[in-house]
């Protein structure tokens, strides 16, 4: 059995959203590590080249980065590069229930807004594949 090389992870931005840019990269990393898109010891673009292809400040992508590394999310070795970290940090159960509970009310109220009822988002979520999320092009 041929095991085909994982495709590089790509970041996507909607400028339109209204989500600040850096906050967006965060978002995409921590989605890409939640459905194993992104695993540990995987290395992240630079800052530079990150900033380049996605045509932004690079002090935005070292602020999503310094936040990604105070989490613990990542690591930063000079010379080598950003990489996702070994170090997985506990979260309280209250704390993962409040975050679940904030992403369902953004997830319904945006739905909402574009005009689709609960049971629509409900459907949608069901037929979500369960595996690692399809890779996007930067």
């Amino acid at each position: 059995m041929r095991v085909l090389p994982k495709p590089a992870f790509r970041f996507l931005l909607d400028l339109k959203s209204g989500v600040p840019v850096y906050r967006q990269i965060i978002d995409q990393v921590r989605g890409a590590l939640a459905s194993g898109a992104l695993t540990t010891g995987d290395q992240l673009p630079t800052v530079r080249q990150l900033a380049v292809d996605l045509e932004i400040n690079p002090n935005t992508v070292v602020r999503a980065y310094r936040e990604l590394e105070l989490g613990g999310l990542l690591e930063t070795h000079q010379g080598t590069g950003t990489f996702i970290s070994a170090q997985k940090l506990p979260r309280a159960d209250a704390e993962r229930e409040r975050q679940l509970s904030q992403i369902v009310a953004d997830a319904v109220a945006r739905a909402g807004a574009a005009g689709f009822a609960i049971d629509d988002l409900l459907e949608q979520l069901r037929a979500w594949p369960t595996g690692p999320a399809p890779k996007e092009k930067v």
